[in-house]
């Protein structure tokens, strides 16, 4: 286990370490100078872009400035926003990042156990009716982009309750649009999360449930099974004892992976909602070319999906004993 453990960090590492090489020599070759856009863009002088330059290290050589970008992002000096002024990127980002925790978590908590429900019957009566209609559900819910899904639930649930109190709880429960304040609490936040968990909800139904489907029906197909059913040991004992508990250690993977996707996949959904998270921030930061924080934003989901993949690797080698960790 030690030594397993000792790779894993070791390949963290140094997948850091080029991953972080990567997005900044990625952002020193795209057009657009942030010393000039700080300055002011187009009517600053070329003395108050090099005092800017000099300030933020720019004409030190790349080498130079990429251990001194590593090294404060590390320390958590992230440098001031350009476009949203009055605020630093830590607080921007840092703020944001909560609220896109908050969804993520809203969304496994719907999407984990409907998938699993899912696949388990699917799996357990293969190739019949029940299994023909979840299979047809979910692969066509997960053929929709993410933005289409919003969209027809803005549409179809948002904005079609009719009249009526029952129709204003409905409405204030899920409202049309996400647009809250940003340092909003999670009570005050919580009607705003429902339709676009929802959104990510269908998009990662199919994953889950069609690995657990999987899982289900080859597990049914070991020996060990047959065993159970001729000792004469109760259907349902063997279900739960022994084949959901073998057959779900590969969705634990899944599910853990699951984060990696949501942080990419939430920024569609983000945007069409309007959602104040960390994907929405990067949008905007990108549109008013605001480097520095697309870069520390960049900076952070690569830590957040590392450290997702991590965690994984570690849960799955827990779980399954037989898994070679040497």
């Amino acid at each position: 286990m030690l030594h397993f453990l000792r790779r894993r960090f070791v390949f963290f590492f140094f997948t850091y370490l080029l991953s972080s090489l990567m997005i900044f020599l990625l952002l020193r070759v795209l057009p657009g100078d942030p010393a000039r856009v700080i300055a002011g863009g187009r009517e600053a002088t070329e003395t108050q872009v090099e005092e800017i330059r000099d300030k933020l290290g720019l004409n030190a050589p790349l080498p130079e400035q990429y251990v001194n970008w590593l090294g404060d992002f590390l320390r958590g000096e992230w440098g001031e926003t350009i476009a949203f002024r009055g605020a630093r990127n830590r607080q921007l980002i840092t703020e944001r990042t909560v609220n896109s925790a908050r969804l993520a978590a809203v969304a496994l908590l719907l999407s984990v156990p409907i998938s699993l429900v899912l696949g388990v019957i699917a799996g357990l009566s293969e190739n019949k009716l029940p299994d023909i209609l979840i299979s047809l559900f979910t692969l066509s819910v997960v053929s929709l982009p993410e933005f289409v899904t919003g969209l027809f639930l803005i549409n179809i649930v948002a904005l079609r309750w009719g009249r009526g109190a029952l129709a204003e709880a409905l409405g204030w429960w899920f409202p049309a649009s996400s647009a809250v304040p940003a340092n909003a609490s999670f009570g005050e936040m919580l009607p705003a999360l429902w339709l676009p968990a929802f959104a990510a909800t269908l998009v990662m139904l199919a994953y889950i449930s069609r690995l657990t489907r999987a899982g289900v029906i080859e597990e049914l197909k070991r020996d060990y099974v047959r065993t159970a059913a001729l000792k004469g040991i109760a259907w349902r004992t063997v279900i739960w004892r022994h084949v959901l508990r073998n057959a779900l250690l590969p969705t634990v993977t899944v599910i853990a992976l699951s984060i990696t996707w949501l942080i990419s996949g939430l920024v569609v959904i983000e945007v069409v909602f309007g959602f104040p998270g960390l994907g929405s921030l990067l949008i905007a930061a990108i549109e008013r070319r605001d480097l520095l924080l697309v870069q520390a934003i960049v900076m952070v989901t690569v830590t957040i999906i590392l450290f997702a993949n991590l965690a994984a690797d570690l849960a799955y080698a827990v779980l399954n004993p037989r898994v070679e960790l040497n």
